[in-house]
């Protein structure tokens, strides 16, 4: 299953976002590193233990603004389904944080 690909690929070409994608598994495509947070002005987690993982491995006050879609694994890539609900998570991500004002 590919949510955070799907994610990348469907916000790619925003105007006013940039994303990245990456996974907490050390089977991810891409594995998050500490790059990757410190480039990151916010993250969205598929799940809890995805947030939950960040902060053990990176420590909580290092961490930007998370937001936590509760995006259950069952989606193939692209599904429309899962795109709705990236898009509503992508939207409320911003209003919490300055992305819609970048």
């Amino acid at each position: 299953m590919r949510r955070s690909l799907t994610a990348e690929v469907i916000f790619r070409l925003h105007p006013d976002v940039e994303v990245r994608s990456a996974g907490t598994s050390a089977n991810a495509r891409h594995t998050v590193s500490s790059k990757d947070v410190e480039w990151a002005d916010a993250i969205l987690c598929m799940e809890r233990k995805h947030m939950e993982h960040l902060e053990r491995l990176f420590g909580r006050d290092t961490l930007p603004l998370i937001k936590v879609a509760e995006i259950a694994d069952v989606y193939e890539f692209m599904n429309e389904e899962l795109k709705e609900l990236l898009e509503v998570a992508i939207l409320e991500l911003a209003k919490g944080s300055d992305l819609n004002n970048a």
